[in-house]
């Protein structure tokens, strides 16, 4: 169901109070009015504190810079007027008695009156005495048609005409952007060319890159590593290149539902989240990347608003990459903390979403500790398959050092013995011998020479591997994967008599 047979159906229905969090005035205004027209040719009130009530020349003016006396206005109308008051940033008042104590009784009073009250506000907080009588309507960013007809609309104006594919990719590259940020990034993009090109696309990702910095909650992630930059995971690579083509509207035609994504636990170091945006590259989907941490935030209500609009910022963006790092130390034992139950239903709404979500957002979590996670994260459905990353076997050691080797020395590959420097060793992740790699050309480079096999062997031995330091739990964690309880990224799980 649109926002507009949404609010229609509350109008209709007569609720009284209707809270709509958006940061999008104009556009939800013109909605909302286009909506009373239907209705009736309801009558549109406007209020804020600045300013007063607009529009009417009657009333203009009226509950300046006075909360109570805005909702005071509503009475004075006669009761058969049919009418939609819009009180702009009113969650700001919410937590006054009188606002709270007046609220309340024209949600009784209004029940019998063809009239509602909507309140405007960049952010949800709805104080708990209010919680009964406020109905939430979230309104979203603008659709693909939406974006497309503002665009056409701005290429009459100025006179242009554009190819159906550029158009295409323009409303594309749009999508997920607040129709105020559109109209401001294509007015730059006229102004430096004179007319829209496609080389304007550049514009809009970084007006969205901007966008989401904004919301501090998501992270636009340039993803430049390729599924040939993984050594080893052979069984995780043909997953990911058998769903290569899931997002084209050719699967669909087929049948297939979109990828719901993927959940990758295992060691630190084994190539989890360079996984992550090997998949993002390979696919061609923006990555983005959620710290779980910045959902959570000190005001009432305020978690729960985060999540809500993580959620909906990343559908509006899909077809996309959600890349969530270290998953299993957001929610470890959240029953037992004390913070209200806040940590448990921002994991019920989130869980839920991945669960019941259609968009062809393709999540990709990682978690060292699986065990840590809670079982409702794991159950099927909620990720298309879970992958158990290990350490590397020597097939794989020895393709991890060609693929840094490769990009470290091309033109001196031969020189290196990669087979020794797998043989030799056992127990280190794809990140340990990347620092290994480091700590080799500071060997060679104090020398004023190329480091060598002899030289990495050298750091090797001054690197004391996770795998000993750890050595129990991991000894527990490989134990538990290889007893069938999950699927294995690589063909070989590595259980080296040193562990």
């Amino acid at each position: 169901m649109s926002f507009s047979d949404e609010f229609e159906l509350l109008l209709r229905a007569r609720y009284p109070l209707i809270y709509i969090p958006t940061r999008e005035e104009e556009r939800v205004e013109a909605a909302i009015a286009q909506s009373a027209k239907q209705q009736g040719n309801r009558g549109v009130y406007i209020w804020d504190f600045v300013d007063g009530y607009q529009g009417n020349p009657n009333d203009a003016g009226s509950g300046r810079r006075n909360p109570l006396q805005a909702l005071e206005f509503v009475e004075k109308l006669p009761a058969t007027v049919p009418a939609v008051f819009i009180l702009r940033d009113y969650h700001r008042f919410l937590d006054d008695v009188a606002i709270s104590r007046k609220l309340r009784n024209l949600a009784r009073l209004l029940k019998s009156q063809p009239k509602n009250i909507v309140i405007l506000s960049p952010q949800l907080t709805i104080p708990d005495e209010l919680s009964e009588v406020l109905t939430v309507l979230e309104f979203p960013l603008p659709s693909l048609l939406e974006i497309r007809t503002e665009l056409e609309r701005l290429l009459t104006a100025t006179h242009q005409s554009v190819e159906t594919k550029m158009l295409d990719e323009l409303v594309r590259s749009c999508q997920g952007l607040s129709m105020e940020r559109i109209r401001r990034v294509l007015g730059k993009a006229i102004a430096t060319h004179g007319s829209l090109q496609l080389d304007d696309v550049e514009l809009i990702l970084e007006e969205k890159r901007q966008t989401i910095r904004q919301t501090q909650i998501l992270d636009f992630y340039p993803a430049t590593e390729r599924i040939s930059d993984i050594g080893g995971l052979d069984n995780l690579k043909d997953w990911l290149l058998r769903r290569g083509g899931a997002f084209s509207e050719r699967a669909r035609q087929y049948g297939l539902p979109h990828p719901r994504g993927l959940l990758l636990v295992g060691i630190q170091g084994t190539g989890k989240s360079l996984t992550a945006k090997a998949i993002a590259h390979h696919w061609h989907l923006p990555l983005l990347r959620l710290d779980v941490g910045r959902l959570f935030a000190g005001l009432v209500g305020e978690s729960e608003s985060r999540t809500r609009q993580m959620i909906q910022l990343a559908e509006a963006l899909a077809p996309c990459v959600l890349w969530i790092d270290e998953i299993d130390k957001a929610f470890a034992g959240f029953e037992g903390r004390g913070d209200s139950g806040t940590t448990s239903r921002v994991f019920g709404t989130f869980i839920t979403w991945l669960a019941e979500k259609s968009s062809p957002v393709f999540v990709v979590a990682t978690a060292n500790n699986i065990q840590a996670l809670p079982p409702e994260m794991l159950r099927r459905g909620r990720f298309d398959e879970i992958f158990f990353v290990g350490l590397p076997s020597q097939e794989e050691r020895r393709a991890i050092f060609a693929v840094h080797l490769s990009r470290l020395r091309p033109h001196n590959l031969q020189s290196y013995d990669l087979d020794r420097l797998a043989y030799e060793t056992p127990d280190f992740s794809g990140a340990e011998i990347e620092q290994m790699l480091i700590e080799a050309m500071h060997l060679g480079f104090s020398q004023n020479r190329d480091f060598t096999t002899q030289d990495v062997l050298e750091a090797a031995s001054q690197i004391i591997p996770l795998a000993r330091t750890a050595q129990d739990q991991i000894q527990l964690l490989q134990e538990w994967a290889t007893n069938g309880r999950v699927r294995l990224a690589s063909r070989q799980i590595n259980l080296s008599s040193r562990i």
